[in-house]
């Protein structure tokens, strides 16, 4: 029996932690029997994190990622049980490890997209913060015997930045559309409380995501009969925003916190569009979410974008409101429907599992 670790420690934050719920989901039921599995979960977190499968087994840890107790306790905790593979679903691992690992590295934003405004840190604070970034990135490439990218731009942007060396143990694997979306009803109250035309943005409120330039976008719009809705979590970076907007006694924009499958659901299926303005990406998982609800699609002009949907989507300048306004006028004039038949046969979470056991057996 081969030992597999997985670094499951973001089970519940946003974006990395969609993936886990799946892939943790689907290998539960597609794991080989001649696999164990150590799911590596926070101690707050590991009632909530369901293992039904007797090859998986819980290590509760207590270190969180960026921090010196992951390069030391959490360190000491994979060395101790042995591991013949780990999975480091997260580019921050314990820089000291060497014995065989694969990695997921989602996108390298920070890297490329370096605003100095995605922190609340001082400034010294944030540039440190940043090298220390570069680095862990630059060694888990340098050590990893595979890794896996969700697209083929994120693959390409790791050649660009740390050389064409590492070119063959990058794989791209395209992820998918939850089962929990999937599995969900609308929740039909929410018609009482949203019952005007809306466009619908979903995601974080970090400064790359570019939500101030939509909503400067939206407000030079005719809104007496439309409004903006935001659906993402409640962090720093959306109190700011909501404060600002509040103050300016803008009425349409509405900010939406909600990790509720069924009032996703709702939003998706009756949006005008789904709006996303982000200028950096790895996936864009509210996009495939939108296109599997058949709901139009409005998006930043961006390479990963259209690995994903190819043209059928609306696109804009992100760095420039007056385009962005001027497509969502354009949108309202004439809607355009897009339909996307095969969504699910090009983006499966469960078909992503079954190419990462591949990776797995192929090593062994």
């Amino acid at each position: 029996m081969k030992k597999i670790g997985i670094d499951a420690r973001l089970y519940f934050q946003t974006g990395v932690g969609v993936y886990l719920n799946n892939f943790l989901y689907y290998l539960q039921k597609l794991a080989p029997d001649e696999m164990l599995f150590y799911v590596y979960v926070m101690e707050q977190d590991a009632s909530q994190v369901e293992i039904s499968n007797k090859l998986f087994t819980k290590r509760i840890v207590t270190s969180k990622w960026h921090t010196f107790s992951e390069q030391t306790v959490f360190y000491n905790s994979l060395m101790n049980d042995h591991l013949d593979l780990m999975h480091f679903t997260y580019f921050s691992y314990p820089v000291l490890y060497r014995r065989p690992f694969v990695a997921t590295i989602h996108d390298i934003t920070p890297l490329v997209h370096k605003t100095g405004r995605a922190s609340t840190m001082p400034w010294l604070a944030y540039e440190l913060k940043h090298a220390a970034f570069r680095y862990v990135l630059g060694s888990q490439v340098k050590n990893a015997m595979t890794i896996i990218t969700p697209t083929q731009w994120v693959k390409d942007q790791i050649i660009t930045i740390f050389g064409k060396k590492y070119e063959k143990k990058l794989l791209p694997i395209y992820e998918g559309v939850s089962y929990r979306l999937m599995q969900s009803s609308e929740n039909l109250e929410l018609r009482h409380k949203f019952k005007k035309p809306f466009f619908l943005y979903v995601g974080n409120f970090y400064p790359h995501k570019n939500v101030d330039k939509l909503i400067e976008a939206f407000i030079k719009l005719d809104q007496n009969n439309i409004d903006l809705i935001l659906v993402g979590p409640d962090n720093y970076f959306a109190d700011k925003m909501q404060s600002d907007v509040e103050q300016s006694g803008i009425e349409s924009i509405h900010f939406y916190h909600t990790g509720n499958m069924k009032d996703l659901v709702f939003f998706y299926k009756k949006a005008m569009a789904l709006v996303n303005p982000s200028l950096s990406e790895g996936f864009g998982l509210p996009l495939v979410e939108a296109a599997y609800f058949d709901t139009p699609i409005i998006a930043s002009d961006l390479p990963v974008f259209h690995e994903l949907l190819g043209d059928s989507y609306l696109t804009f300048d992100p760095k420039n409101v007056d385009d962005i306004t001027e497509k969502l006028m354009t949108f309202l004039k004439n809607p355009q429907a897009f339909h996307y038949p095969d969504i699910t046969k090009m983006f499966s979470f469960e078909d992503m599992t079954k190419k990462i056991i591949g990776v797995y057996s192929k090593i062994f």
